[in-house]
């Protein structure tokens, strides 16, 4: 089996113990994991805020940041197969997905590294005149990322790039769950040269790893990708050492098509947003809203495309659709949909045993025209479960698409342009995708409402999540202070 080791103030760690992780291919062990408990987990904290104190960081400049950046970014971009190949080994992505994907993330490190020296303050033009009044931003100190295992050297991206471009420091905590890509990903911290302390990537459990690195009082701000019930869990740890959050959570986003959508490309588009990834996406389009008039012809459409997607070993090129991540998912959609079947969900394509060892489970659609409230319409499933619901105006999908918990993202198709910005702005979602879905940059936000979070990752305004403002006074008269007992 593979090994990989912790990553601690600039060296390699074998951690406290150790633990397997499976390939879902197969669902046999491929790798031995280092485990972080308590010991480790304060010492990595203990590592990133000696860092952030010392003269060797906090005396750098932005532009020696963003230049640690970019050597990252040629980095991952030099190793994207290798790295591809360990994400497709621990998650199940599919090899395709995992090359392009961990390729177009050292985009995201560019981007941070350009950003560095441009988070500027302010100067105020204040209403007194005998003072000078300016803004810096500052780094805001330690920051826990913790992330979840899809997705993840992307989803630590948006959190590693923001943050040392704003001058802070890092404990990243990969999920015990598939934690090799990110481990992977500390050999290239490492040889692109960040200073010992300044990135450090830990994985454990949620006792002697995950609890201890939230509530330790050296950390200044969390940041975390994941579900409703761990974040609960997170905030209330954050009372202990009051640091700042920034969630980024699930979601049940609507994907809504109008009877003038070009059907052909919103039924590409909506097998995009469920069923590749195999549906393990925060921003999954699991609920189809689609028009009455339309609704028969464009679920035939789907069917045809669902009966054609080749499902495989994930490190085939030519697999399109790969297995869930872990057992435990699986066996939960499957209790889902036998739920919402019960309840008179009715049954369209899929829900039968793949003949493949490992845990696959296949495309599935369910017409929930008459179970609106069935589990599979309400809950986030994290997998490749689509719910159908129809509607007959304009007014009653707005109605349907945000009668949600979630606000994460939502998909809307139609050639009328007038309704696609009507409809937007009534949309309670922080990401809208008008006749295409799935598509990021580095230099859009992402996040969303309700259970979906608060805080935004990707663009400025992540890295400002990351930097707090210090206002200065100068008082620019020679004159002595005239009354010291009245306020100025």
């Amino acid at each position: 089996m593979e090994k990989f080791k912790l990553y601690i103030d600039g060296q390699f760690d074998p951690g406290a113990a150790n633990f397997t992780s499976l390939n879902p291919a197969t669902a046999e062990p491929w790798a031995d994991i280092a485990e972080a408990r308590r010991v480790q987990t304060d010492r990595a904290v203990e590592a990133a805020a000696r860092a952030f104190q010392s003269e060797g960081w906090r005396g750098s400049s932005a532009s020696a940041r963003g230049k640690l950046l970019l050597k990252l970014a040629d980095l991952i971009e030099r190793d994207a197969r290798r790295l591809a190949r360990v994400e497709t080994l621990d998650t199940g992505k599919i090899i395709r997905e995992t090359e392009a994907q961990i390729a177009y993330v050292a985009e995201y490190y560019r981007f941070y590294a350009g950003l560095a020296d441009k988070m500027d303050g302010a100067t105020l033009s204040i209403d007194k005149d005998d003072m000078e009044t300016w803004i810096k931003r500052e780094p805001v100190g330690v920051v826990a990322a913790i992330i979840p295992w899809n997705s993840q050297l992307f989803l630590s991206a948006v959190k590693i790039g923001p943050a040392i471009a704003a001058g802070c420091t890092v404990v990243v905590k990969a999920a015990e769950t598939a934690p090799a890509p990110l481990l992977s990903l500390a050999e290239l911290v490492h040889e692109a040269g960040f200073p010992p302390g300044v990135i450090n990537i830990i994985t454990g459990f949620a006792a002697d790893c995950g609890t201890v690195l939230t509530r330790h009082e050296l950390v200044d701000h969390i940041a975390f990708t994941g579900g409703a019930e761990t974040a609960r869990h997170i905030v209330r740890n954050s009372a202990e050492n009051l640091a700042s959050t920034s969630l980024e959570l699930g979601g049940k986003s609507p994907f809504i098509v109008f009877a003038d959508a070009d059907l052909e490309s919103a039924a590409n588009a909506q097998v995009a947003a469920i069923f590749s990834a195999s549906g393990q996406s925060c921003v999954a389009g699991s609920r189809l809203l689609v028009e009455q008039g339309v609704k028969e012809a464009f679920i035939e459409k789907l069917i045809t495309k669902v009966r054609n997607i080749v499902i495989g070993c994930p490190q085939h090129q030519e697999t399109q659709f790969g297995p869930l991540c872990t057992l435990q998912q699986k066996q939960k959609i499957e209790q889902v949909v036998s739920r919402s079947l019960e309840h008179g969900a009715r049954l369209v394509s899929g829900n039968q045993p793949v003949d493949l060892p490992g845990f696959y489970y296949p495309p599935t659609i369910l017409d929930c025209s008459n179970a609106p409230d069935a589990d599979c319409v309400v809950q986030e499933l994290f997998g490749p479960v689509l719910s159908v619901l129809s509607f007959k105006d304009e007014a009653e999908a707005i109605r349907l698409a945000n009668n949600t918990e979630y606000g994460l993202a939502a998909g809307v198709f139609t050639q009328n342009l007038t309704r696609a910005h009507r409809v937007t702005r009534r949309l309670r979602s922080g990401v809208v995708w008008l006749n295409t879905y799935r598509v990021v940059s580095p230099l859009a936000p992402f996040g969303g409402y309700g259970k979906s979070g608060f805080g935004r990752e990707g663009g400025i305004d992540a890295a400002l999540e990351y930097t707090t403002t210090k206002t200065v006074w100068l008082r620019t008269s020679d004159e002595p202070i005239s009354d010291p007992f009245i306020m100025r």
